[in-house]
């Protein structure tokens, strides 16, 4: 089952990266825990997404294109980085998630999305 891990955005992530002694901190324990996914066989992908005031959006209306600029509002609704893993099922997932390191300094949240996969359409 492949699924997509998604690290949800806060207000310090949309604030971009600092080299404080925190993110540092913070960015060696989960260099860590993706060598751990890595040695597991789990991790297919993962990265972390720059601030959304670098993003752009676009709108589709019919044959309308709308460009959108970020930054964009309801931080909670961003996402901040992703993996993308290859695991047995959903419980092995979250068993995963939960030994993740804390990715935002305060409190934080990850979501857990099964991809579609050929199976499902037939």
């Amino acid at each position: 089952m492949r699924v997509m891990v998604l690290v949800k955005a806060t207000e310090d992530s949309e604030k971009g990266f600092s080299s404080t002694p925190e993110s540092l901190a913070m960015l060696e324990a989960m260099g860590k825990f993706n060598e751990e996914l890595v040695k597991a066989g789990i991790m297919r992908a993962g990265e972390g997404l720059r601030p959304s005031s670098e993003g752009k959006r676009i709108a589709f209306d019919g044959s309308g294109r709308t460009v959108i600029d970020g930054p964009f509002s309801q931080t909670r609704e961003l996402v901040a980085g992703f993996w993308l893993w290859d695991v047995k099922d959903m419980d092995e997932a979250v068993a995963w998630v939960k030994r993740c390191p804390n990715p935002m300094p305060g409190p934080s949240e990850i979501e857990i999305r099964p991809l579609y996969e050929m199976s499902d359409f037939q």
